[in-house]
């Protein structure tokens, strides 16, 4: 079967916005216009239906509450507010004191995470940065060999966004709750994709993005628990009050209704969609395994996300190899820096060395992925690795049963 090229298979990085949303979404740009804030005329109030609606979709997604559901412009902001807010509201001490508070986190976390807690390493909190296993995974047990008398905030993601690798989310959040501490999970791979309920999963803030579930971009939400217990944040954007006085400023209408029309979906296609694209998954990784030697999946072998695979290819280098295969669009583990090519610091911090972690390719499928360019990228990437490695002469040594590792190397 022949295939429309190029193929998108990055939906790990954005997704293609459901045409049902935008159909949801188009009255709220010419029809229905009215700032929700303006109580005081039918404008307004239409406006405002079309929020409180989507407010309710988000919530029932995950379980909560409509009236914890604070919209923001999307992850990145829900994380820091979510991680600077708490910590900034449970805070032990004065700004600027030492001795703030200790607060728990992974090294492969999102930089959505990952900057704000270094923000407050500057403002005199403590912050522990776990260290996973070969496998990705953050279990509770290392989150209690973390926790501390003055422990008040702990942050891991659900799924890592290059790996795939599910967290141990509910047991840490019971084990946060034993502690008192506030728990905090970045949910963006996770939400709209697995079943997900707030209550029994014991988390306490929860952020989300539109455009990870085929809503449109600049939307997000962020879930603030209100019971058992009522969390409490410091606002970081002051302003008019809105959400709750959370998240100053005027809401974005039409995004937030497309959001919600996302998760309704997601809601609806999410025990189909998550079948069929494990079967995807399943048949990237077993023939790319069984017909090409020196690769490995990155991630644990079974607790990962069924759209999403992270494989590492030796002896090929990994920006030949994204020329190799430009009609088809994944992200590579290598990242483009101004003075040169740094390897993905998600495998570096599983202990991927410098070679396989710049030839790693992230390949992520999502609702409009079909099978027919699943087999052609598998095609695609299997003939590029081996025409690569025929001009590689340490693939040709490793062959020849010479360890790489061993070899002294003179410079001239």
């Amino acid at each position: 079967m022949s295939v429309d090229l190029p193929i998108y298979l990055d939906n790990a990085a954005t997704t293609r916005t459901d045409p049902r949303v935008v159909e949801a979404m188009l009255p709220y740009f010419t029809e229905i216009y009215g700032n929700p804030g303006s109580r005081n005329h039918g404008f307004g109030w239409v406006a405002e239906d079309g929020i409180d609606t989507a407010r309710q979709q988000v919530a029932d997604l995950i379980g909560a509450d409509r009236k914890e559901i604070i919209f923001t412009s999307g992850s990145t902001e829900s994380n820091n507010l979510a991680i600077k807010g708490a910590a900034s509201m449970y805070a032990k001490g004065p700004a600027g004191s030492t001795g703030r508070g200790h607060i728990i986190t992974a090294l492969h976390e999102h930089k959505a995470t990952l900057d704000p807690c270094k923000r407050l390493q500057k403002e005199g909190f403590d912050v522990t940065y776990l260290e996973p296993g070969r496998d990705g995974l953050i279990t509770a047990e290392m989150v209690k060999g973390a926790m501390r008398e003055d422990t008040i905030l702990v942050t891991i993601m659900w799924a890592n966004n290059e790996l795939g690798t599910i967290n141990e989310i509910p047991e840490i959040g019971k084990l946060c709750k034993e502690h008192g501490a506030i728990f905090h999970t970045d949910a963006t791979q996770w939400v709209g994709k697995m079943p997900t309920n707030v209550n029994t999963d014991n988390i306490d803030l929860l952020s989300l993005s539109g455009h990870k579930m085929y809503g449109p971009k600049g939307v997000g939400a962020l879930y603030v628990r209100r019971r058992r217990p009522r969390v409490r944040l410091t606002a970081i954007q002051e302003g008019g009050g809105q959400e709750r006085g959370f998240r100053s400023g005027t809401l974005n209408v039409s995004g937030i209704v497309g959001l919600g029309k996302a998760c309704e979906l997601c809601a609806a296609e999410m025990d189909s969609e998550q079948e069929r694209l494990l079967k995807l998954r399943q048949k990237i990784e077993q023939r790319i395994t069984s017909e090409l030697d020196t690769v490995q999946v990155n991630g644990h072998a079974d607790k990962r996300l069924p759209h999403l695979t992270n494989i590492s290819f030796g002896f090929v280098e990994g920006e030949s190899m994204m020329m190799a295969i430009k009609e088809i669009a994944v992200s590579s583990g290598s990242a483009c820096t101004s003075a040169s090519l740094e390897p993905s610091y998600v495998l570096k911090a599983l202990g991927v060395g410098d070679d396989l972690a710049h030839s790693s390719l992230r390949i992520s499928m999502g609702r409009y992925t079909t099978e027919a360019e699943v087999d052609y990228a598998i095609d695609k990437i299997i003939e590029s690795v081996k025409k690569l490695r025929e001009l590689s002469p340490l693939y040709d040594m490793h062959n020849e049963g010479i360890d790489i590792t061993k070899i002294e190397w003179q410079a001239h």
